[in-house]
């Protein structure tokens, strides 16, 4: 018997949040005498863009006790979160310093997050089933494992808890070199398992690629489908990969294109032009929010990709790593850009 979930019931969004430091303007690190402070991480981020959206949604992770703590857990309240399930404890929090990029120079990430309160965290210390209590979705994301062992551990609890409330899963691939390659790690089989119990995949044909341990030829949206038909024949679960292509004129203007497969059908959008970027950071998160929006409406192929990939260009023209859009500016999206609304 299918489980009942009610019109308004809550997008889970489980992971860690940092805070991102970076000099104002096109500054250097070695140039900065101050910087610039924005809440961010990626599961909190399509909580905040789907809160943003209309849609129920809840955090659970785990924030230090410190006004640090406060303020990733005030962004996210005023985004309008549920943040019940954001527990506080001992530790502190993780951190990145973003230089941005300029012209033809591109932005450089570094991350200072060993030890956070969310990577020390015990299963223990969350309530995951309440949490998913009448949830529509559990969404995650590959970053969790990649913080090491104990991530791991993180990881799949929730899997397993969304698993035992039948609530469906949307993994991001998320992949990141920087945090597997700092201990022992076997991203492959890790990430295998965890997409093996995931309705909904956000990664191209690289994630996919990483997954089977296989290479798909051709170019384009050739190879996407080549990788999407593999990923279905590998994970039964899997009704949905979600993707977008990115091609980097320079560090302000990109084309940027999305496809969303299923089972059913397909769809791919052109590539549009996105330019007088403001802020990169956070776009692939809001295309999984977009992509989401429209899936929790019941979109077609051809909506959520479209959905996705508009969201993906507005939160460009946004700074900070959170897309605040609300669904009147997203309905009203056009590539072609618009004079001031009054």
């Amino acid at each position: 018997m299918a489980r009942a979930v009610t019109a308004n019931a809550p997008v889970v969004c489980f992971g860690e949040m940092l805070l991102r430091l970076s000099p104002p303007g096109a500054r250097l690190m070695v140039q900065a005498d101050t910087l610039e402070v924005n809440v961010g991480g990626a599961e909190a981020n399509v909580a905040a863009a789907l809160s943003s959206l209309g849609h129920a949604t809840r955090m659970v992770t785990r924030l230090p006790d410190s006004p640090l703590g406060a303020k990733a857990r005030a962004s996210l309240g005023s985004a309008g979160v549920d943040t019940r399930f954001a527990v506080q404890g001992p530790g502190r929090m993780g951190l990145y310093f973003l230089e941005p990029g300029s012209g033809l120079r591109p932005s450089s990430i570094t991350y200072d997050r060993a030890g956070s309160a969310f990577a020390q965290a015990r299963i223990e210390d969350f309530d995951l089933s309440g949490a998913l209590g009448g949830a529509r979705l559990l969404h995650m994301s590959g970053i969790t494992p990649a913080l090491g062992p104990n991530g791991v551990a993180l990881a799949f609890a929730a899997m397993a808890a969304a698993k035992a409330a039948g609530v469906p899963i949307c993994f991001d691939g998320n992949y990141r070199a920087l945090l597997w390659d700092a201990w022992d790690s076997d991203p492959r089989s890790i990430l295998t398992e965890l997409v093996s119990a995931a309705t909904i995949l956000i990664g191209n044909h690289r994630d996919i690629s990483l997954l089977l341990g296989k290479t798909f030829s051709g170019d384009g949206a050739e190879r996407r489908r080549e990788a999407v038909d593999a990923a279905f024949a590998a994970f039964p679960n899997l009704q949905l990969v979600a993707s977008t292509a990115r091609h980097v004129v320079s560090s302000d203007h990109h084309r940027l294109a999305a496809r969303v497969d299923t089972r059913g059908g397909k769809f791919q959008t052109p590539e549009i032009d996105v330019t007088g970027i403001v802020d990169r950071i956070g776009t692939g998160d809001a295309f999984a929010a977009g992509v989401l929006h429209q899936w929790l409406h019941a979109g077609d192929e051809q909506a959520m990709a479209e959905g996705g990939l508009a969201l993906a260009a507005l939160k460009h023209s946004q700074p900070g790593d959170m897309c605040l859009i609300g669904p009147a500016e997203l309905a009203a999206f056009s590539a072609q850009g618009g004079d001031v609304r009054r």
